[in-house]
């Protein structure tokens, strides 16, 4: 089968969370993903994160490349694919539901889209989580009816799209998935059902408050794109 999809995952020191996300890929039941290249770009990890990532080649097609900011990273593997679709994932991540993947990319196919995402929920999340979480899920169907909003825990993009909007802005310092998702045409966009699973750890490092008001700012400043080029605090305090 030729292969029609590549993944690519920004990574630093991910050794705890990374395998799990390696693990769900292996049981999705996407005929093609025994010939999906499987790319980490790992942003100088001291954990192990490597050597873990390559333990996974019997079961995957994983290579690591050098990375650095996520939109480093993840323009690093992009370049790299030569396949119709690219997606996006987090290393944080991982896919509960087998089926996910399979019916992203059918719904790529069947409606020519060039991006879908997918929902996001807490894995064992607190109710301020879980309510965070949902809060996210409903901004990102609202916006789907005028400006697409998808974050990098799951991006599936059709590859042509994805180089013909620029790719991630390497200069953004704030929610450069955010700046990418909403130059996508509204009737290329689709939220497939489902969801990924993450950590609450953003909540954690910079606070529930703290992450809200974020969110709010960056909403308010949807149409100024030389907000995302400016530091807004997020990766002074939280990881990649």
């Amino acid at each position: 089968m030729e292969a029609e999809l590549t993944v690519v995952i920004p990574a630093k020191n991910e050794a705890a969370m990374l395998p799990r996300l390696l693990k769900s890929l292996c049981l999705q039941d996407y005929e093609g993903m025994g010939v999906t290249r499987v790319i980490v770009a790992d942003a100088g990890s001291t954990d192990g994160t490597v050597e873990l990532a390559l333990s996974f080649r019997d079961r995957l097609a994983v290579e690591v490349i050098p990375g650095g900011l996520p939109s480093v990273g993840r323009n690093a593997g992009a370049r790299l694919a030569t396949t119709k679709y690219v997606l996006f994932l987090d290393a944080d991540v991982e896919l509960p539901e087998p089926t996910l993947l399979r019916r992203a990319l059918w719904r790529m196919r069947r409606r020519n889209l060039h991006l879908a995402t997918t929902n996001i929920a807490c894995r064992e999340g607190s109710f301020f989580d879980d309510a965070l979480y949902a809060g996210n899920n409903l901004m990102q169907y609202i916006g789907s009816f005028l400006k697409p909003f998808a974050t990098g825990m799951f991006m599936l993009f059709d590859r042509e799209a994805f180089w013909a909007l620029g790719g991630f802005n390497e200069r953004a310092l704030f929610a450069e998935d955010y700046l990418l998702s909403k130059g996508v045409a509204r009737t290329r966009f689709r939220i497939v059902r489902g969801k990924v699973l993450t950590t609450n750890r953003r909540f954690q490092k910079l606070g529930h408050g703290r992450m809200v008001w974020m969110f709010f700012k960056t909403m308010m400043h949807s149409w100024d794109d030389g907000y995302f080029l400016r530091d807004q605090g997020y990766w002074g305090e939280a990881e990649i």
